[in-house]
């Protein structure tokens, strides 16, 4: 959703690579506005004996009143890691401001730059990850850009070997495809951070944010009704942080990297990190911007994905029917970016066991623990503790040291 003053400026953003050259296409309104700078990719996992393929499109929103207005979204897709062969990490960026498009690039490169030159990734990957965000936050605090009222929203995944860790900023997500049996369920790996959550609202309420949809604050609609239903219902005005004296900043979300001024009353860098070991039943995951979600169910992406073999054909079609469904519920569209990643070849040699960690909400993480078809969940006040795995696998294993928390 963004800010409520809208997204401009940069120039089509260069490949996540580092590659020039042109991919893009004409659109449907004249003027370029698809970038699809790698065609079908793939990397190897060799420690698990598994493939990732890939494919990304980026698009350009359609502003009718601005219809040289840039493509603020960015991405980054970098394999091995640190020279790792199964490391690899994958993240979509969603600026926002008049000068989003540079805050997105801007973390797009430092983020992973962080990541990669810290020697305790793969000791520790949840700290680094939370580490990352901060400095990286800092950094574009004291960089030229300006980003007071201008930031970024930040969705990514690293894989480690078998493990994804996801760590969310904002309102992007990502989701994974989980068989079962003849259906395909869409498992989110993240968590929208706005005030629809009660535990974002409430934290920003408590850093001085009043809370307000557009029409509370135009004096259409009461200000003292502090409900809102869902997303779903009130999407198209949904509530936003406002300072206590003013009409700014107008943040749809209640996380961001950059935001100076709404970082004053609540609007955090933190992320929220999950982790899950994948399995043979996780057939692909997505990471995409807000302009898939806004009319998109995570559900409905999925099933739209499982139609295509090829990740090129499902990112062509989930854009086009984002940006149809935008069209046909404003007269804009939002910028549109979406990674497909589809695993290949995973086996469940030894491993049944899923442990999902999500941190960042304050110091009160909530765990998830799956062994076969049951699943517990506990939240509460968690201990840190690190504990290291030993997964063994035929004649390999791999030994991942990680944080665990313990009730109590």
């Amino acid at each position: 959703m963004g800010c409520v003053h809208g997204k401009c400026c940069s120039r089509y953003p260069p490949s996540s690579n580092g590659d020039s050259r042109d991919y893009r296409e004409r659109g449907r309104y004249g003027g370029r506005h698809i970038i699809s700078d790698r065609l079908l990719e793939c990397v190897a996992v060799p420690s698990h004996n598994f493939n990732l393929e890939y494919s990304v499109l980026s698009q350009r929103g359609y502003y009718p009143d601005s219809p040289d207005k840039e493509n603020q979204d960015s991405y980054i897709i970098k394999t091995q890691i640190q020279g790792n062969p199964n490391v690899h990490f994958f993240g979509v960026f969603d600026g926002h401001g008049q000068f989003g498009a540079q805050c997105s690039n801007f973390v797009k490169d430092r983020l992973v730059e962080v990541l990669s030159n810290d020697p305790t990734l793969l000791d520790d990957p949840v700290k680094v990850y939370n580490s990352a965000f901060l400095v990286t936050n800092s950094e574009l605090h004291n960089s030229e850009i300006d980003d007071s009222m201008s930031g970024t929203t930040a969705i990514t995944v690293l894989l480690i070997g078998n493990t994804l860790f996801v760590a969310n900023v904002g309102d992007s997500r990502a989701v994974i495809a989980v068989k079962e049996g003849n259906r395909i369920i869409a498992e989110d790996l993240s968590y929208d951070q706005t005030p629809f959550r009660k535990d974002e609202y409430d934290r920003v309420k408590l850093c001085g944010a009043r809370v307000l949809s557009v029409d509370q604050v135009e004096g259409l609609k009461d200000p003292d009704i502090q409900t809102w239903g869902d997303e779903e219902t009130e999407g198209s005005d949904p509530p936003r942080l406002w300072v206590q004296n003013g009409m700014y900043p107008g943040t749809a979300f209640t996380r961001s990297v950059g935001d100076g001024t709404a970082e004053k009353i609540g609007v955090i860098a933190v992320p929220e990190v999950s982790m899950m070991e994948l399995a043979s039943n996780h057939l692909f995951f997505v990471v995409a911007s807000d302009g898939v979600f806004e009319f998109l169910s995570s559900q409905t992406v999925v099933e739209m994905v499982a139609r295509y073999p090829d990740p090129r054909d499902a990112c062509a079609a989930i854009a086009g029917e984002s940006y149809k469904l935008w069209l046909e519920h404003e007269n804009r569209t939002d910028d549109i970016t979406i990674i497909i990643v589809h695993i290949r070849d995973l086996s469940d040699s030894g491993a049944n066991t899923t442990a999902i960690l999500r941190t960042g909400r304050g110091g009160t993480p909530d765990v998830s623990i799956t062994t076969g078809s049951e699943v517990f969940h506990s939240t509460g006040t968690w201990n840190r503790k690190e504990v290291v795995i030993v997964c063994y696998w035929g004649w390999k294993h791999s030994v991942l040291p990680i944080p665990i928390y313990l009730f109590g």
